[in-house]
């Protein structure tokens, strides 16, 4: 009994009010009013919003009773009374290609997931579809390509790359080969601070100042970048990196040169190189080279890619060299100060460097050397 005196107290209080309004409103209206020039100072004076207010006085004037002024209480939805059932048929829906539905589509559009539930006898309003999807915990999130390896012999050429790793002696050396390029020098895009009001830009015409190819090593165990410009990508590179890496270190006994299954990376040329300089080796005791290949299709596992990952951040992105000479030049300091870095600070390839690089520049087979973002 107390809950029914309480709401006709609030009813009382209710129409009392509207019966003070209504009039004061009508003499608004007809310009009548002392204390209101305009309809609009009536509404922020009493608090009250207009389509509010003109939607039960027209409701009021329209029957003539005063009940017509007091909040009509809204039944239960129908997914409110059948929340179970509605969100099962809704997920059904949503498990089921749209094409099943008679909709030529490969994804769901809210309008269509609309209609398929009505067809079940099951209406359901927009926004209660999208609410119910988010309530559930799903998002609308674009598919992202991963980088796999289809080599039949992927765990065989990966389990032996960790044993090198793993039993690497101080006289032996373990270098990530790789090629850098061709890119264009001219004003590159990329995320930079601007000024509030500003806006970066970049001409999607543009003339090239020319070409670069960066052929790179970097040996693992002392963190240290061997680098050349190249005009290609091909085999005659490829041994000049070799003949670079056997000059600058005669004092190791053994070189592992790791890279993916580019041509040129396993042409009969090279292995020919490779054969001679090991027969040499076998004679004079000079440095014999080994090769440790990465699976094919495995770019992500070469650990080089961390470091043009972080080269490019810092020193291509956003830049607007105003020669070929420029960019070799900032690339070189990059490059020297890295291991300039590494020499003070000894370490195997593991920290990133300058907090610019993607992952950790050491061998993991979970990681993913290779950032799609910086070419």
């Amino acid at each position: 009994m107390q809950d029914n005196n309480n709401d006709r107290t609030i009813e009382r209080n209710y129409l009392q009010k509207w019966r003070f309004l209504i009039p004061e409103y009508e003499a608004v209206k007809a310009g009548r009013s002392e204390a209101f020039r305009r309809v609009g100072a009536f509404y922020r004076h009493h608090g009250t919003c207009s389509q509010t207010f003109r939607k039960y006085y027209n409701r009021y004037l329209a029957s003539g009773t005063e009940d017509d002024l007091l909040p009509r209480r809204r039944g239960p939805k129908r997914h409110d009374l059948q929340g179970v059932e509605v969100r099962e048929a809704l997920f059904k829906i949503l498990h089921a290609p749209p094409s099943d539905f008679g909709f030529n589509r490969t994804t769901w559009k809210v309008v269509d997931l609309q209609n398929a539930l009505k067809k079940e006898d099951c209406p359901l309003s927009r926004r209660a579809i999208r609410t119910t999807i988010k309530n559930a915990g799903y998002r609308w999130l674009k598919a992202k390509k991963v980088l796999t390896s289809r080599d039949p012999d992927y765990r065989a050429k990966l389990d032996d790359v960790k044993r090198i790793l793993g039993g690497l002696a101080k006289h032996e050396g373990f270098f990530s080969i790789d090629e850098y390029g061709p890119f264009a020098v001219k004003h590159q895009e990329g995320c930079k601070l601007v000024a509030p009001g500003e806006i970066a830009t970049v001409p999607q015409w543009q003339r090239s100042k020319g070409f670069l190819v960066i052929t790179a090593a970097i040996e693992l165990s002392t963190n240290q970048v061997t680098h050349f410009y190249s005009e290609k990508k091909n085999t005659d590179e490829v041994i000049k990196l070799l003949e670079i890496l056997l000059e600058r270190n005669r004092h190791l006994s053994r070189l592992y040169l790791s890279w993916d299954a580019a041509s040129w990376h396993i042409s009969k040329r090279l292995t020919e190189r490779i054969a001679a300089n090991n027969a040499m080796a076998y004679v004079t005791g000079s440095t014999r080279v080994d090769v440790a290949p990465l699976p094919a299709g495995a770019q992500f596992l070469n650990v080089i890619e961390s470091i043009f990952s972080g080269m490019a951040r810092a020193i291509i992105h956003n830049s607007d060299y105003k020669s070929k000479d420029d960019a070799k030049s900032a690339i070189d300091r990059y490059f020297a100060e890295r291991n300039e870095h590494f020499q003070v600070h000894p370490q195997r390839a593991g920290n990133r460097i300058w907090g610019s690089e993607r992952h950790a520049a050491i061998f993991s087979e979970t990681n993913n050397y290779k950032d799609p973002k910086y070419r």
